[in-house]
């Protein structure tokens, strides 16, 4: 992933905070843009609409906090927004993926920790952006409307099935760990039984059939999706 090509807004009305922010995230060779409140963290998006790819954004800010702010981005906008807050309760954490949050870290945070997790949504989101159907062999995914098709048939699948199906299909041939698993399905404060992956698992590969044989269990490392057209 080519960071230059990406532009992050950094809305936190923390000039010390923001700084550190911007300073880490040029360094690493993102295209940087910061706001010092949620008024004018709205303005400077609808200023740059096609230019900003992601936006840190604090929840606790002057006048428009930040869960005000990505509710009314979510009424136009699905760019990525990963939550930044001083809080670490669970309600926050909630409230923050209710109204459309791709992701969310308590402060203090670390700085590679956070790149980390900007690397992962802008990673998801883009291929999101530019791929709308994932197809391999018999399996179609329809991003938008999160439909999955095999063999020109509809398939129900719950949410967290589509999106790991999304998951293991846009990172082909990687072995992906039950804890990469987590954190991109579930997001990194999951705290439950990592063996809820494999349950997981096992109902994909009964609902894709004889392509569940594509999902390869690697063990003691993980799972991998090798398609004919991965």
């Amino acid at each position: 992933m080519n960071q230059s090509e990406f532009t992050i807004m950094v809305a936190d009305d923390d000039r010390r905070i923001r700084q550190m922010l911007v300073t880490y995230l040029k360094g690493h060779g993102y295209q940087v843009m910061e706001a010092e409140d949620g008024e004018k963290a709205l303005d400077l998006y609808y200023a740059n609409t096609n230019k900003i790819d992601l936006i840190l954004l604090d929840v606790m800010m002057p006048g428009r906090d930040g869960f005000e702010v990505l509710e009314e981005l979510r009424d136009s906008t699905l760019v990525p927004v990963i939550m930044v807050t001083a809080k670490d309760q669970e309600y926050d954490q909630l409230k923050g993926f209710k109204c459309g949050a791709d992701d969310y870290i308590s402060k203090p945070f670390s700085p590679t920790v956070l790149l980390a997790r900007i690397e992962s949504v802008l990673r998801r989101c883009s291929v999101k952006a530019q791929n709308q159907t994932v197809t391999c062999g018999p399996i179609e995914l329809m991003l938008k409307s999160k439909c999955m098709k095999l063999s020109g048939e509809t398939v129900i699948l719950t949410q967290k099935e589509f999106d790991l199906l999304t998951y293991l299909m846009t990172n082909p041939r990687e072995v992906l760990s039950r804890n990469q698993i987590l954190n991109a399905i579930w997001n990194y404060d999951y705290e439950g039984d990592p063996r809820t992956v494999d349950t997981h698992i096992k109902q994909l590969r009964a609902k894709l059939k004889e392509a569940g044989a594509f999902i390869r269990t690697v063990h003691g490392r993980g799972y991998l999706f090798d398609g004919p057209e991965a």
